[in-house]
């Protein structure tokens, strides 16, 4: 996997565009690694073993997959169908039924890429029509959970339940405040704790100044959560919000669209691509 090293100046809305840049092109997202680590812990997010499933021979895996435990890492997959819908996204002329359309086939191929190797999975045998094959399906009795920050996180999150094979919905609604550039919350309906094992997919199509993202995730781990046990997804990220997470959330993964270069005095990112509440529902 192509890497590299995004180091951040003191909190504010640089005036110039970050440069990342990769030697070695892979299918698999740019990773950026947000806080320097010589030596990283190695943590594992695998399932714990479970009761056999009514299948023949069947078992949990439990193949392990190191990640990156003391650092926030963020993901921009350089799938040229991502960069299309950001385009289509960005156009100022895409009316508001393309847009949001736009808006979830990117939240569907940023699910792909984050749900990769993160999914608890059974495997075993089975009878096909042609003689018998050993299987692996996504375990049912774990559902993912699904978190769409209202409303714009509505959009970005709308086909989830047709990739996912397990889901649980849960919404939680916040407001920017236009001067302070403030969030409240206005609908809470997390669980009162999430089960043991949890895995949550947050989304926000905006990572601004960070005061929202922060919020959720803040609310999240009140309700239970570790932040390795959160995925935040985003169509369009800026550096303020993605410094303050890795402040304060190490061990958080963030999978974007792409990184824009910075965030205007009324908290817009630029280029961005507008609000995206207004143009996804044309209110």
């Amino acid at each position: 996997m192509a890497s590299c090293r995004l180091h951040f100046p003191p909190l504010s809305c640089p005036s110039q565009t970050p440069r990342f840049s990769s030697r070695n092109p892979s299918p698999h997202p740019l990773l950026l690694n947000l806080t320097p680590s010589s030596n990283p812990q190695k943590v594992s997010c695998s399932g714990t073993r479970r009761p056999r499933l009514l299948t023949v021979k069947a078992h949990m895996t439990t193949e392990e997959k190191a990640v990156s435990g003391d650092r926030m890492l963020v993901f921009v997959p350089p799938h040229p169908l991502i960069k299309h819908w950001v385009s289509v996204l960005r156009n100022e002329q895409t009316p508001c039924p393309i847009f949001r359309n736009a808006m979830a086939e990117l939240g569907r191929l940023l699910i792909y890429e984050a749900s990769r190797d993160w999914l608890p999975t059974v495997t075993g045998e089975i009878q096909s029509p042609m003689g018998v094959a050993s299987v692996e399906f996504i375990d049912p009795r774990e559902p993912v959970s699904v978190v769409p920050i209202l409303r714009a996180g509505l959009a970005l999150m709308e086909h989830a339940s047709s990739v996912l094979p397990a889901t649980k919905t849960y919404h939680l609604g916040m407001a920017r405040d236009e001067e302070t550039l403030l969030p409240t919350v206005y609908l809470n309906k997390l669980p009162e704790k999430f089960p043991e094992g949890s895995r949550v997919f947050l989304f926000d199509p905006m990572l601004a100044t960070g005061g929202t993202i922060v919020a959720a995730v803040d609310l999240l781990k009140e309700h239970g959560l570790a932040n390795k046990q959160i995925k935040v997804i985003s169509a369009v990220a800026a550096p303020p919000a993605l410094q303050k997470l890795s402040e304060k959330f190490p061990g958080l993964h963030v999978y974007a669209g792409i990184i824009d270069p910075t965030v205007n005095d009324k908290g817009f990112i630029i280029p961005g691509l507008g609000d995206a509440g207004d143009r996804s529902f044309g209110t």
